[in-house]
């Protein structure tokens, strides 16, 4: 049975029990109440009757009758009673309302505690049909009984009277029943369209599931609600606050969990935040904010994702590398291309000795950087690192030099080899890019030259270029990630790279003009690690990177 049936028909049980118990207990309040007042105004009635001078006076009379029996039905005909009888102690009837009875016998069998001198209201059934009474005595001076005052209003008529206010009571019930039952349906519809049409059950599943995403996400998940109070929160989330696993921080507000958050701003102003840095703890973080909406568009919350920055360095870095790798072996396989095509063409113009001398001087240039990276710069991810841009180099008609004095073998072991492959090819490439840029250079004259030593407490790496220079303007820009003096998108990540494997390794840059044109880039990294001096120093500035 789906929710909607199961609220419509819970609510409408429920509201049948209550109607129909208030109705009952309404009804039969009003008839004991109704009762207990006809019998209290008969016992008035009665009460006032055998009070009246001329009724006392009455039973002296040889004809008791003649005196009593107008008074009787003048009082009758006022108070709207179906009878007033007097009558002696005898029970013996001094007026009644069918004047045949007169002087008959009282019947009803309840006049005992009156002639004992007590008034009281009793239901009987007398010769004109049940009724309820009202019966007083009558005193002489000396306060003997001396007769007996009956007031009664049947019971038919006040049936009557009550059926009048069973019909109402029941009109009440069942308007009361509609209404709730439209209630009932507008309550399910309601809840309904707040859950989006799902069962209970399909409910659970997507709590259950729901936790399970939130548990794979790689990434910090935080929800809050409109009183800024932690709705949600997945392991990495606590892993970055540096919380224990097992630790509950559903159910406290927000500032107490993270105190620089901006998620109560993002709920009052209604817009989201991408990609915005912040730091929690020790970690810097990349944060999304997000606003939560209903279908009023109301924002009933928010919810943050942050993800480690050093993750997305390290993300970054394998992508650099990946191009890095990709395009040196597209270079390598252009360049070799055109010289075997070079090659091929000599073979069929029979020019045999220059096809050879070609071979062995391309082999002489190779085997001669081949073996002075292997034996300077042994380690083989640096090594292949400087093989790719050399082929690059040439691909792009430029000239990459290494510095035959370069030296790189005493790397210590502890060194990152990929925070260095990120520096070294970073510095390449933003090297070349300047380069291509200069249009009055000829082909082959743009010259990048790298040197590399290992020669003190530091590895130094020089990295040189006769390209277009850093502008003055844009010197202290050039390290800042996302910052670009290029078109393009993907800019601004090369040197913000660099400057944060630099941080890692407790290193720093400087930069300055050369001799010529161009920028000179100097990098130092201790061999001991140490602080971190994240210095950046220059005279002028042109972020170069891609």
């Amino acid at each position: 049975m789906k929710l909607q049936t199961k609220l419509i028909l819970i609510i409408c049980s429920l509201l049948t029990f209550i109607i129909l118990s208030l109705s009952g207990i309404y009804y039969i309040v009003i008839t004991n109440v109704f009762d207990n007042q006809i019998g209290e105004r008969a016992l008035k009635v009665a009460e006032t009757v055998a009070i009246m001078p001329e009724i006392r006076r009455a039973f002296s009379d040889p004809d008791p009758s003649r005196i009593i029996q107008p008074i009787s039905e003048s009082v009758r005909m006022k108070t709207n009673a179906q009878y007033i009888v007097v009558g002696n102690r005898e029970g013996i009837r001094f007026s009644h309302p069918i004047p045949d009875r007169i002087g008959k016998y009282m019947v009803g069998g309840d006049n005992g505690p009156v002639l004992e001198g007590q008034s009281i209201i009793s239901r009987a059934t007398g010769s004109m049909g049940p009724s309820i009474r009202g019966k007083a005595p009558v005193l002489d001076a000396g306060g003997n009984v001396i007769g007996i005052v009956s007031v009664g209003f049947l019971t038919d008529n006040i049936d009557r009277i009550n059926d009048t206010y069973q019909h109402g009571i029941v009109i009440l019930s069942l308007v009361s029943l509609v209404v709730g039952a439209g209630g009932a349906v507008l309550i399910a519809r309601s809840v309904r369209r707040s859950t989006h049409g799902l069962e209970p059950k399909e409910i659970g599943l997507l709590y259950t599931e729901k936790k399970a995403v939130l548990e794979s996400i790689r990434e910090g998940i935080l929800a809050v609600n409109q009183q800024g109070i932690v709705t949600s929160a997945n392991r990495f989330a606590l892993k970055l606050l540096q919380l224990a696993e097992n630790e509950e921080i559903i159910g406290k507000h927000i500032e107490d969990v993270l105190p620089n958050t901006r998620l109560p701003e993002v709920m009052r102003s209604g817009e989201a935040e991408f990609d915005r840095e912040m730091v929690i703890g020790e970690h810097e973080v990349v944060v999304n904010r997000v606003p939560i909406t209903d279908r009023q568009n109301r924002v009933t919350g928010a919810v943050s994702s942050f993800r480690s920055k050093s993750e997305l360095y390290r993300l970054a870095e394998e992508l650099s590398q990946v191009k890095r790798f990709a395009d040196s072996l597209r270079a390598q396989t252009h360049e070799y291309s055109n010289k075997l095509y070079v090659i091929s063409g000599l073979i069929q113009l029979e020019s045999y000795q220059e096809a050879v001398d070609l071979i062995n001087r391309e082999v002489k240039v190779h085997q001669s950087l081949i073996q002075f990276i292997m034996r300077e710069i042994p380690d083989p991810v640096i090594g292949g690192l400087l093989i790719g841009k050399y082929n690059h180099a040439q691909e792009l008609k430029l000239n990459f030099e290494i510095d035959y004095e370069s030296s790189f073998r005493d790397i210590p072991d502890h060194m990152d080899r990929s925070l260095l492959v990120t520096i070294i090819g970073n510095l390449i490439d933003n090297a070349m890019e300047a380069v291509l840029a200069r249009e009055d250079l000829p082909e082959h004259t743009g010259t990048v030259t790298l040197l590399l030593t290992d020669l003190g407490q530091d590895l130094i790496i020089d990295c040189e270029d006769n390209g277009v220079g850093i502008p003055e303007e844009l010197s202290k820009s050039i390290f800042e990630k996302g910052f670009s003096s290029k078109q393009g998108e993907h800019r601004g990540i090369g040197l913000a790279l660099v400057v944060h494997a630099l941080n890692k390794l407790s290193g720093y840059i400087t930069f300055s003009r050369n001799s010529g044109t161009g920028t000179v880039f100097t990098v130092a990294i201790p061999k001991q690690s140490s602080k971190g001096k994240e210095f950046i120093h220059g005279d002028i500035s042109s972020e170069r990177n891609h």
